[in-house]
């Protein structure tokens, strides 16, 4: 099964790693944390395939019960974290939209450039540059927010990162030729964006899940014949 538990392991951890690598920036956007967990729950269960993959050649060459019970616990457990990822990411993926709509614009409005808030602001000038949008529904959103009602906002309407091409105090004008009007505003972009990391996690916690059933029961079979040849 050594083969089998490297490309479990690469599977797994890469998933896990791209997930959070190419999306880092906007996790300061939701209001759960599911997402980065499934994330980081697919990372540790790569980690310990790795430690797994180890202990099942020891339980092969030196045939002791001890290994092959911590070898099948080992199974075990990695079996049952991906399993909890993928669930976690497909009961996620269900009510994504709802909380993107209640939380989303709140967060943007109340929180961009405020004192300590600057990982929401990074967040938010990347979502709008990324997926060429302005506003959670609409760059209307932004007429009350707490940034463009202050004196920092220098007049701007929307922030700079709404403008197609950002100059200093380009958010001053709001006209289509200079601002993203992106239909569905940024909610829908930022929507479908995680709803496809979701759903790959997903299928990568549980496919491979499924897929660890075999070598699962293979190597409790390996136990209980141990263990009989042990009492014959």
């Amino acid at each position: 099964h050594g083969m089998l538990f490297w490309h479990y392991r690469s599977a797994v951890m890469g998933v896990g790693i791209w997930t959070l690598i190419d999306k880092s920036d906007y996790l300061s956007l939701l209001a759960s944390s599911t997402f980065a967990v499934s994330a980081y729950i697919l990372i540790l269960a790569g980690a310990l395939v790795m430690v797994t993959g180890f202990l099942g050649c020891c339980a092969v060459i030196r045939e002791q019960r001890s290994c092959l019970s911590t070898y099948f616990c080992c199974l075990l457990l990695i079996f049952l974290i991906e399993l909890v990822a993928g669930v976690l990411a497909y009961v996620y993926y269900q009510r994504l939209s709802e909380e993107l709509k209640q939380h989303l614009n709140e967060t943007m409005t109340e929180n961009y450039a405020q004192p300590g808030k600057e990982a929401i602001t990074l967040a938010v000038d990347r979502l709008q540059q990324d997926f060429k949008c302005c506003g959670s529904n609409n760059s209307l959103d932004w007429l009350q927010s707490v940034y463009m009602t202050s004196a920092v906002s220098e007049g701007r309407v929307v922030p700079d990162s709404c403008c197609k091409t950002i100059t200093t105090l380009c958010g001053r004008r709001d006209h289509p030729s200079n601002i993203y009007k992106t239909e569905g505003g940024c909610i829908t972009k930022l929507e479908q964006f995680l709803a496809d990391h979701l759903l790959i996690i997903g299928a990568v916690g549980i496919g491979v899940a499924c897929l660890q059933v075999g070598p699962l029961t293979l190597s409790k079979c390996a136990l209980y014949i141990s263990i009989f040849e042990t009492h014959v």
